[in-house]
C-alpha cells in the first residue's frame, strides 16, 4: 500500500487528513506528528496544484475535499471582507506559486512529544 493508515478507520482517517490539510492552508504552518505530516503533505501539495490549475473544475474539487471555514476576515474602510479558506488557496497560496514546479511544503523535525515521546514535526508552506 501506498499510504499509512496511522491507526484508524478509513473514515476517521479521511477526516483527520482533511483538517490537518485546511488547518495548514489557513495557518500556513501546523505542529503534528511526523507521519501525520508526511501524509498530509501530499494532500497539500495537490490541492495548491488545483489551485494553480484555476479553472471550475479545480475549484470544485478542492471545494470537495476542503472544509468550509473561516480563513482571514480583513477590514477595509466601512466593508468586512471575510475570506473561507477556498478562497484564500486560490487567490493568495496558488499565485505565489505559479513558477514552482511541485515541493510546496517543507518539514522540519522537533523534538519527541513529552509524554508519549511521538516524533514531532513542523509542517509548513515553503
Amino acid at each position: 500500500m501506498a499510504y499509512r493508515k496511522l491507526g484508524r478507520t478509513s473514515s476517521q482517517r479521511k477526516a483527520m487528513l482533511r483538517d490537518l490539510t485546511t488547518d495548514l492552508l489557513i495557518n500556513e504552518r501546523i505542529v503534528t506528528t511526523e507521519t501525520r505530516a508526511k501524509e498530509v503533505r501530499k494532500f497539500a501539495e495537490k490541492m495548491i496544484t488545483l489551485g494553480k490549475r484555476g479553472d471550475l473544475h479545480a475549484r470544485r474539487q478542492a471545494a470537495a475535499f476542503l472544509r468550509n471555514e473561516i480563513a482571514t476576515v480583513k477590514e477595509e474602510g466601512d466593508d468586512i471582507i471575510v475570506e473561507n479558506v477556498l478562497q484564500k488557496l486560490f487567490n493568495d497560496i496558488a499565485p505565489r506559486y505559479a513558477e514552482r514546479q511541485g515541493g510546496y511544503t517543507r518539514i522540519l523535525k522537533m523534538e519527541p512529544r513529552r509524554g508519549d515521546a511521538a516524533p514531532m514535526a513542523i509542517i509548513e508552506l515553503v
